[in-house]
């Protein structure tokens, strides 16, 4: 069994029994006690537990976020936002894409598209798409890979960032609330951070579960960015934020979308 299977099976185990010891690990999987620990470090950087003396315990739902994989879902929304935001990138722009399931859409559409395209990613997923188009040249950032979220973060990642300035930021949103962005994860918000202060423009990508939302760590305030694409009316707390700063809105409705601006 590899890290990332027996990550799933802790977590697993978690939700059905509340906490668990590194003993239980190193007899339930046949892991040294390094392993173990080694196990739950990467389950707290993302957010997913609470480590305590000798174990951990399942951190509170609005901590964390589901595995890269299972936020697959709601496919039909995420692609009607990433069709519309595909529609907004012309020929020859240079992208900074974050590891986002919704931005992986824009991508997809993106690649659809005959248009030559420069990106700047630190997600597995989205350069292995945009790799496959003989029409872009991808730029894979460096860091600590985190397998949970299928991207690179960290100081390195950060770094990377400021050798390049894009046209566009294509960047997925974990939750919106009135006071803008937040994450749970803190590598991935900074690099979020630096993305929008290297970007030209700023366009967030967000379904509207993440209205439901908010965690830990700020990414910012609503007037740092410049269009908002989603697939519903955000409530009327946010749209009074967005409208008072100028932000473009797009609703990516069934069969067409429309702007709110």
């Amino acid at each position: 069994m590899n890290q990332d299977e027996r990550l799933k099976h802790i977590l697993a185990h978690l939700k059905e029994n509340g906490n668990i010891r590194i003993e239980q690990i190193c007899e339930n999987y046949s892991v040294s006690r390094d392993s173990a620990r080694r196990d739950l470090v990467k389950l707290e950087e993302a957010q997913l537990i609470v480590r305590t003396h000798g174990g951990a315990i399942l951190a509170s739902p609005k901590l964390s976020t589901k595995p890269y994989e299972e936020r697959l879902d709601n496919l039909g929304a995420k692609k009607r936002i990433g069709r519309a935001a595909a529609a907004l990138i012309q020929d020859g722009e240079t992208l900074f894409l974050n590891a986002s399931t919704t931005v992986q859409a824009a991508v997809e559409a993106c690649a659809g598209k005959d248009i030559y395209l420069t990106a700047v990613t630190n997600s597995i997923d989205t350069a292995a798409v945009l790799g496959k188009s003989p029409n872009a040249k991808v730029h894979l950032l460096g860091g600590q890979y985190n397998a949970w979220h299928r991207s690179v973060t960290g100081p390195q990642t950060v770094a990377m960032i400021r050798d390049f300035r894009a046209q566009t930021l294509l960047l997925g949103a974990c939750a919106i609330t009135p006071d803008g962005l937040s994450s749970p994860v803190l590598d991935e918000t900074y690099v979020k951070r630096e993305m929008i202060a290297m970007a030209d423009r700023v366009i967030v990508l967000a379904d509207s579960g993440k209205y439901q939302q908010s965690f830990l760590h700020h990414v910012c305030s609503l007037d740092k960015i410049d269009v908002l694409i989603t697939d519903a009316e955000p409530p009327a707390a946010v749209k009074e934020v967005l409208v008072g700063n100028g932000v473009e809105l797009i609703i990516a409705l069934e069969g067409e979308s429309h702007n709110e601006n």
